[in-house]
């Protein structure tokens, strides 16, 4: 049976790559009826995308980010290019790669409030969001070199990988690089502890992980105090769309700014963790009302109307016990040093085999005696 070796010691067999594949393309699957029944059955694509993937993914994130960076849907469609032997597999430079990272965090930052206006309500909407996501992941795979342009870089999600994903449970073997090329330096997925602020050696990195960690947490507070529109227009209806998101971003990521000064390098990595742990339970402590009929705006959000079924002391409960789980999690669970995935085994790109090999004859020819 062949094997494929990886640096660590543990090894993917054929038939365990067989296996994720099938996971893949089940959960790519799982995205494309979620796009008919979004074109087709508004309704139901909704419930299914906003009100049932959406909320599971951020405890994904947080317990198994490997898990997801493995099964990713738009991971599968922007590595079918570079599976199939037609990605041009270019390389981006660190300072392009840190552009494409604060462009991903900006785009989170705008797309999340259209979903008051646009999305939450509008199936065909969704659907046209997710289409062009998926296109654009498969132009970064077909130009670029594995995970680089779209996965680690466009990606409006990785800024949040990266912010949840501070702890995750445990390390699994990579389902889709089977050898490292150094297409992302530092590696999120193999980079023990990974966070926004991993990587700061550009201004455009340092402003990405700064917004993410300081301002996510007053962002997702802010996005949930903003109910779902269908009437306002113009600038009515962006001034109640971004205004609280916004604000309460900028209060958040001030009192980070200050905070990381007092408490120096030395606690940053606590401090990080603390306000990671802050962003993902306040999303669980309006999100999990909400979905069974308790929410701030009567049905914006709801899956099920629990109202009436539930007592309003149960909710309450539901809620402390994962605002408890997550900081617990992130902040006071003991650091395992584990990565998302496992890396590969290295391998040299032709250009290095080629200096290498101009290197070594440069040696040869300078040898005494020569």
């Amino acid at each position: 049976m062949k094997k494929t070796s990886f640096k660590s010691g543990i090894q993917l067999s054929s038939r365990s790559i067989m296996i994720w594949r099938i996971v893949q393309t089940a959960v790519w699957l799982i995205g494309a009826i979620i796009v008919f029944c979004l074109l087709f059955y508004p309704d139901t694509g909704i419930n299914l995308f906003w009100n049932m993937l959406i909320p599971s993914a951020p405890l994904l994130l947080v317990v198994f980010t490997g898990v997801w960076r493995n099964v990713c849907p738009m991971a599968t469609n922007a590595l079918l290019p570079r599976h199939f032997g037609l990605s041009k597999r270019k390389r981006l430079s660190t300072r392009q790669t840190a552009i494409l990272n604060l462009v991903a965090t900006v785009s989170l930052l705008v797309i999340v409030p259209l979903r008051h206006t646009f999305f939450n309500t509008n199936g065909p909407a969704t659907a046209i969001l997710i289409l062009t996501m998926a296109a654009l992941s498969f132009a970064c795979g077909f130009i670029f070199e594995w995970k680089s342009a779209w996965c680690s870089g466009l990606c409006p999600v990785h800024p949040v990988e990266k912010l949840y994903g501070l702890k995750t449970m445990v390390s699994i073997p990579n389902a889709h690089c089977t050898q490292c090329r150094n297409c992302v330096i530092p590696c999120p997925d193999s980079t023990p502890d990974v966070n926004p602020l991993t990587t700061s050696k550009t201004v455009y990195q340092n402003i990405a992980g700064h917004l993410m960690i300081g301002g996510f947490p007053g962002f997702v507070w802010g996005w949930f105090h903003v109910p779902d529109h269908s009437t306002l227009t113009g600038l009515q209806l962006i001034a109640a769309m971004y205004n609280f998101p916004l604000l309460a971003a900028a209060a958040t990521l001030v009192l980070f700014i200050l905070l990381k000064k007092i408490v120096g390098k030395i606690n940053q990595a606590i401090l990080i963790s603390i306000f990671a742990a802050a962003a993902v339970a306040c999303y669980y402590w309006f999100r999990i009302p909400s979905l069974i009929g308790f929410g701030m705006y009567h049905t914006d959000g709801m899956l099920i109307n629990l109202r009436g079924v539930l007592p309003e002391w149960m909710v309450d409960g539901m809620v402390a016990a994962s605002t408890l789980f997550f900081f617990w999690w992130i902040v006071f669970r003991k650091t395992n040093q584990q990565s998302w995935v496992i890396r590969p085994q290295y391998a040299l790109h032709k250009e290095d085999d080629k200096r290498n090999s101009a290197v070594t004859a440069t040696k040869l020819n300078h040898t005494p005696g020569k």
